[in-house]
């Protein structure tokens, strides 16, 4: 018998190494001022009517894998909301485009989830301009480097405490009522909870807590129908990474440490996310799945 080798991509060189610049760009971090430029999948995302008549709700949604995980939805035939700051308009206005391109609605909700009552406003926005909500995905995320615990300011710590985490819980509580059976909560946690780098303590602290609140929050509604689980990334190229998200001598070789040796792109992201938001996660509850390039997990 004669063996055809088939030819497949090969995920060590799917996507080039990044190799940004050892620049810093200005809080809270562009896609449009990103370079290289990230892959949302806007060129290669191709859907399947998995998420056919969904209504979705994305924080962080405007950039990085909040915006590659909104427009996967839309080809797959969701409507969906980003919750996005004001000083990322532009992005958003992109990820508009991509998901009124896929004949989906797209709804654009600026504001601070920080605030706590922002967040009850933004589930509400979404509500009516989608007519419901049965997709909550908890993506946005603060992440600053510091070196030296000493030297972590105490506002530093506490804002990166609530946005990725009070702002999830908020958010998630004041979507919780309107739920109905067959929803899906998916948070955007880390491979930093579970191998946490010394120079973003506040920020691994907020992922590993992350876990432990999908698990918990999982058991709590599963016997409602509403499933709950969460996304690990690895490195991934966002805007989070170089709007001193990393210390800028080590963006050169940002992603390099990984087994496939590069950084991931949020295009790479997309596919866990429609997963657990589908029908075909059915039984997957209380699961964090990890993206990372190889970088081990539990």
């Amino acid at each position: 018998m004669t063996w055809t080798q088939n030819t497949f991509d090969n995920p060590v060189t799917r996507y080039p190494k990044v190799e940004p610049p050892a620049d810093m760009v200005s809080e809270p971090g562009r896609d449009s001022e990103l370079d290289p430029p990230a892959d949302h999948g806007e060129e290669t995302y191709v859907g399947s009517g998995r998420l056919e008549g969904r209504k979705a709700l994305v924080t962080g949604g405007d950039s990085g894998i909040g915006a590659a995980v909104a427009i996967a939805f839309a080809r797959e035939g969701a409507d969906v909301a980003i919750v996005y700051l004001p000083a990322e308009q532009v992005d958003a206005n992109h990820v508009a485009e991509q998901i009124e391109k896929a004949g989906r609605k797209a709804v654009l909700i600026p504001g601070d989830l920080t605030d706590r009552a922002f967040c009850g406003v933004a589930v509400e926005h979404a509500l009516d301009a989608l007519g419901g909500l049965d997709i909550v995905v908890n993506n946005a995320g603060k992440q600053i480097f510091c070196e030296d615990l000493t030297q972590l300011p105490d506002e530093q710590f506490e804002l990166t405490m609530r946005t990725n985490i009070h702002a999830m819980f908020y958010l998630t509580k004041a979507a919780l009522p309107h739920l109905p059976a067959g929803a899906a909560i998916i948070n955007t946690t880390s491979v930093q909870a579970y191998l946490p780098g010394p120079q973003l303590v506040d920020y691994a602290t907020t992922k590993a807590a992350i876990n432990a609140f999908t698990k918990a929050l999982a058991g709590q509604l599963a016997p409602r129908g509403i499933r709950v689980n969460a996304v690990a990334p690895g490195p991934i190229w966002t805007p989070l990474q170089p709007s001193k998200g990393q210390p800028p001598e080590k963006l050169p070789k940002f992603g390099e440490q990984t087994p496939l040796g590069r950084a991931g792109q949020p295009a790479e992201l997309a596919p866990a996310y429609v997963f657990l938001a589908s029908p075909e996660s059915s039984y997957v509850v209380g699961e964090t799945l990890a993206v990372t390039g190889g970088m081990p997990t539990p």
